[in-house]
């Protein structure tokens, strides 16, 4: 019987380049020996997720989630919890493709992304997080900063992409207010205050890849990242070192491996939001399971060991101002 494809797209997502490249798709997996079919998202809720589990659940042996991390998160809701789990490729059609980066899968040709299906090594397996019953691929997070996603207007993103998640950044750093937290991980518990939580599946966070630069695609592990409590200079200062992989080291900062982790604030006045592939996941107390090698996904696995950093001009720039801004910071507080 031949294989079946279901191309899961989001029509709106990269001012909907992919509507113009979707023929052109859904020949590259016909001649990959998939009998394709598409769907198209609605606003409708779940309505990825949905269509996910559905084609998972009447066999299909190939699921391709195109449009943004948004889409693709649905998607892996939609089939993590199931006994069949099909292969999943993935298109990248948004804007900051955190997943599409460390899978170095090409973030701005969707034709080039689809044809990954015709490589003869193009296929592993893939941890997935697990957070209350909910799953995602990329990071969890918790704190003032990371709950700036759900701020930044998407005309915003679409238009300034990093620039818009920086300057909202920004905006938030004065209003960071700690929580006094125990978090169990593995053998180890810290009982603290923090000021943000990270748990990474991948070296890609908000298209920045040295913030966890050893993070593995399936060892099993989150790589955590617990930064202390923190001034306003602290975090400028901190997010800078971020930018340059110089924070691993850092006194502020806890960095550890782990594949179970449980968040609870000590104070029930404090709520602790938790973002979820950059969405409102639920607030903690949350325990949190890394799935070890839960998914096959299509990937560029040629590029997958090669370090090497592809941001637009644009990006670098932005970097290196915000770098620089922090450092005349503290040359005038010196």
């Amino acid at each position: 019987m031949r294989k079946r494809a279901r191309i899961i797209y989001n029509p709106t997502a990269g001012r909907e380049a992919l509507r113009k490249d979707l023929v052109d798709i859904l020949d590259i997996y016909e001649k990959a020996g998939y009998e394709t079919s598409a769907f198209a998202t609605t606003p409708a809720p779940n309505s990825a997720k949905n269509e996910a589990t559905r084609a998972a659940k009447e066999g299909f042996d190939l699921i391709v989630a195109a449009g943004g991390d948004g889409t693709l998160n649905e998607v892996i809701n939609g089939i993590a919890g199931l006994e069949h789990r099909p292969t999943m490729a993935i298109i990248p059609a948004g804007t900051t493709n955190d997943y599409a980066r460390a899978l170095r899968i090409p973030r701005d040709d969707p034709i080039a992304a689809a044809k990954l299906i015709l490589k003869k090594n193009k296929k592993f397996k893939i941890d997935i997080g697990k957070a209350g019953g909910n799953y995602f691929m990329n990071i969890a997070a918790g704190g003032t900063l990371t709950e700036l996603t759900y701020d930044v207007p998407s005309s915003m993103k679409s238009l300034f992409g990093y620039a818009a998640y920086l300057a909202k950044g920004a905006e938030l750093l004065p209003q960071i207010k700690p929580v006094d937290v125990s978090i169990k991980y593995d053998d180890q518990e810290y009982r603290g205050t923090a000021s943000m939580i990270l748990l990474a599946l991948t070296n890609s966070v908000g298209g920045f890849e040295q913030i966890v630069p050893d993070a593995s695609l399936d060892d099993g592990k989150f790589t955590m990242i617990i930064v202390k409590k923190s001034s306003l200079a602290d975090m400028l200062a901190l997010m800078a070192k971020a930018l340059q992989g110089k924070h691993l080291d850092d006194p502020r900062i806890i960095y550890a491996k782990a594949t179970d982790v449980d968040v609870t604030p000590l104070s029930k006045e404090d709520r602790l939001m938790i973002n979820l592939d950059g969405e409102y996941g639920g607030d903690a107390p949350m325990k949190f399971h890394d799935l070890k090698q839960h998914i096959e996904v299509v990937a560029n696995l040629d590029e997958i060991p090669d370090d090497a950093i592809t941001d637009s001009a644009d990006f670098q720039r932005v970097e290196k101002d915000f770098v620089e801004g922090v450092g005349k910071i503290s040359d005038e507080d010196k």
